[in-house]
């Protein structure tokens, strides 16, 4: 894939798009590029987007595609293009009619197309400045290859039929909505709960989306998707989505992982999906591999002795199968807040292997265990008070 990377990088260099390693390096290039006004108008605009509301996001979209703002803004989004745009190209490779839907301003649509120079890629987005600035960098760019439509998914139905069908952060915007719960606290496992799933599609726009796009799709067409799903409570209701809908998986599903400048992004896997029959692959509903790690009493930490620092600690879904294997355990308290939505939040504080824990785990997938010496309990029993406190 080293051929096609540098294609990549150097198509981002031809949108004006440049690497940073540090914030400071990159804030730094940001005051350079735009004024004082612009800066704030953007930081207002994105604080807005975050609200969930339509009108905010396409305001938002739409500021982003000014050729002054588009280089500046998703610069902090290099890697996130290297490694997704690069996993979308490879499997683009027998597709002649291409649908790039919720393209934005067509910075990967374009790769794509230069990519491919024999196939047709459409990009589709509903925001106009956006399509206007994809038409505007297509014409400059000189591919002939590409086109781009705007249009609402959610008003509309797709115009043309398509070999392959694109959508990388586009489905499930909703990031606020945390998906759905578990049985309970101590599991991962969800019931096959239609209403529920139901309301999730509706409450998020995933359902009308997916049905549109799946009937976009030519017979034997594929689907590829890269969401923010790395919960697995959001994980989940995306896969029966998508499986109800006949789509099957045509390799094991792979976790990505890119960088905004400094920060480490897991946003969850990436789909490739056929409407072929018979193929074997399951969807799994577990967790993905974590960072975690298990307990073991010969490795704690010995450098303890800030107040602050736990003999242990971890804050994946691993903490639970630590938490069952703790010898000696005993729980000192503990409570379950349960609220009628299926919600549950459960903490408890114990002592094991002659240490004092602290255990949380609620029914959207978060688990944290936390280990320190008898004589600093005092830290975990605040610790306690500030999460019973916080749920309540």
């Amino acid at each position: 894939m080293g051929q096609l990377s540098d294609h990549l990088e150097a198509h981002l260099r031809d949108w004006g798009i440049q690497r940073f390693t540090t914030d400071d390096a990159y804030f730094q290039w940001q005051r350079q590029m735009l004024s004082g006004d612009d800066i704030a108008k953007l930081h207002a605009h994105v604080e807005r987007k975050r609200q969930g509301t339509s009108m905010e996001e396409m305001a938002f979209y739409d500021l982003s595609a000014d050729p002054r703002i588009l280089p500046v803004l998703y610069s902090q989004r290099f890697d996130y293009y290297c490694t997704v745009g690069a996993l979308v190209a490879a499997s683009l490779a027998d597709a002649a009619r291409i649908l790039d839907f919720g393209c934005g301003p067509g910075i990967l649509t374009t790769f794509y197309a230069r990519r491919y120079p024999r196939a047709l890629v459409t990009g589709v987005d509903r925001s106009s400045a956006s399509i206007a600035e994809g038409r505007r960098r297509a014409e400059a760019l000189h591919v002939k290859n590409v086109q781009f439509e705007c249009a609402d998914l959610d008003r509309g139905h797709c115009k043309d039929t398509y070999d392959c069908i694109v959508a990388t952060h586009a489905l499930l915007q909703s990031e606020q909505d945390s998906g759905l719960p578990s049985r309970n606290w101590k599991t991962f496992e969800r019931a096959q709960d239609l209403p529920r799933q139901s309301a999730f599609e509706q409450r998020t726009g995933l359902g009308l989306r997916l049905d549109r796009l799946v009937a976009a799709l030519t017979p034997g067409g594929r689907l590829i998707v890269f969401e923010k799903t790395r919960q697995l409570a959001r994980r989940i209701p995306l896969q029966r989505a998508l499986a109800a809908r006949g789509l099957c998986l045509w390799e094991p599903p792979s976790p990505v992982r890119y960088s905004l400048v400094e920060e480490v992004c897991d946003d969850g896997p990436f789909f490739d999906l056929r409407r072929t029959p018979g193929l074997d692959i399951v969807w799994n509903e577990q967790p993905e591999p974590d960072d975690g790690r298990p307990f073991d009493r010969t490795s704690l930490r010995s450098d303890a002795s800030g107040t602050d620092v736990p003999l242990y600690e971890n804050h994946w879904p691993s903490a639970q199968l630590a938490w069952e294997q703790l010898n000696d355990k005993t729980v000192l308290r503990e409570d379950t807040a349960e609220e009628s939505d299926g919600r549950q939040l459960h903490v408890e504080l114990g002592t094991a292997e002659g240490l004092r824990y602290l255990y949380c785990a609620n029914t959207f997938d978060q688990r944290q265990l936390v280990l320190v010496e008898p004589a600093r309990a005092a830290l975990l029993h605040t610790y306690y008070q500030e999460i019973i406190q916080g749920s309540a």
